[in-house]
């Protein structure tokens, strides 16, 4: 698992980039998936536009 470069974030308008809640990203050879450690599906569908367990991450974060 890795964190992408801010310049290279898949899906760069998906909530799940400013959440509290870090996220992890799993990339294959071919794509790249971003984990939610609070979801018990852990790969939400993205982009991720609404989320109810969404929490914005503290500013300077990241």
């Amino acid at each position: 698992m890795t964190t992408p470069r801010p310049e290279s974030l898949p899906f760069p308008e998906s909530l799940c980039h400013r959440c509290a809640a870090p996220p992890r990203y799993v990339e294959t050879r071919t794509s790249v998936f971003i984990m939610c450690p609070l979801l018990p599906g852990k790969y939400p569908p993205q982009p991720v536009r609404a989320c109810a367990l969404f929490r914005p991450a503290e500013s300077g974060a990241k």
